[in-house]
């Protein structure tokens, strides 16, 4: 392999290689979306030693047993306060959480909205796939209205969140969306919330042909990526359609939302010291 191609793949030392192949379905996205966390890692020259990776259950959660890192596969929707202990514990790591829409807005709900309101130094990356993929394809807190799962075979009634909507208004300063077709985008999203302190919730919506996309009209991964690509839309594109175009299926991509604010690390080391217990 030539100096050129062992730069290209740079990103494979990021993996465990007695781990791979991987084993999500053929055309699943987690793999970019993984990949793209990497590649994020490597961009802002983050310290393998110093990064941690956490994950909760589900799909997506397999992610971190494929990363060369310290890494946590914890409880289901659980993801969030492990990160928070062990960021607390050592405020000098680099904590990624990798977490899927059931995980993260279901049972983790709670964690979520209170890790955002806290504002703690975390980087959460949300793999969405709009479905319960690993345990039979049930309708998740994100599946679409109308939108077909095993528990809605006739299409869905509840209405869906928009995570990074509820990000926002819980209180995260860091706010990005991006989609598996997108990929540098992606990696580049990911990368600025490693510069933000304090909460940052990147939303990387992902492809799931097996779960989603067989109900749904798009059994194909490549039907799901041209999806993707032709409702996706740049925030400052976005916010200039019209509500008809907007209400069409179309999303807005990029950062969404950022602001500057104390982070909960900052915070708590201000509390101990007008405790008298700082650095004691």
């Amino acid at each position: 392999m030539s100096a050129e191609q062992t730069a290209e793949r740079s990103f494979e030392r990021y993996f465990r290689a007695n781990r791979l192949p991987h084993l999500w379905c053929p055309g699943c996205g987690n793999g970019i979306a993984m990949k793209a966390i990497v590649q994020a890692i490597e961009k802002k020259g983050l310290s393998q030693d110093d990064t941690v990776i956490v994950s909760g259950i589900g799909c997506s959660s397999r992610a971190s047993g494929y990363m060369d890192f310290d890494t946590l596969h914890t409880a289901h929707g659980r993801a969030i306060p492990f990160a928070t202990g062990i960021k607390l514990a050592n405020p000098k790591l680099n904590v990624v959480v990798i977490t899927g829409d059931g995980d993260c807005t279901a049972i983790g709900g709670n964690h979520f909205i209170h890790g955002c309101r806290r504002n703690i130094d975390l980087t959460v990356v949300l793999f969405n796939n709009n479905i319960y993929g690993m345990t039979g394809g049930q309708a998740s807190p994100t599946t679409p209205l109308g939108a077909k799962a095993t528990t809605a075979p006739y299409g869905s009634v509840d209405r869906p969140f928009d995570a990074c909507r509820l990000a926002e208004a819980s209180g995260a300063t860091y706010v990005a969306r991006s989609t598996a077709f997108h990929v540098r985008h992606l990696s580049d999203m990911i990368a600025g919330g490693f510069d933000n302190k304090g909460f940052s919730f990147i939303e990387a919506m992902v492809q799931c042909p097996t779960a989603y996309g067989r109900k749904n009209k798009m059994a194909s991964p490549a039907a799901m990526m041209e999806w993707m690509r032709d409702h996706a839309v740049m925030k400052a594109a976005f916010d200039k359609l019209p509500d008809t175009e907007k209400s069409a299926g179309r999303f807005p991509i990029g950062l969404l939302y950022q602001s500057e604010d104390v982070d909960y690390d900052t915070a708590y080391e201000a509390v101990k010291e007008r405790a008298g217990g700082a650095g004691k």
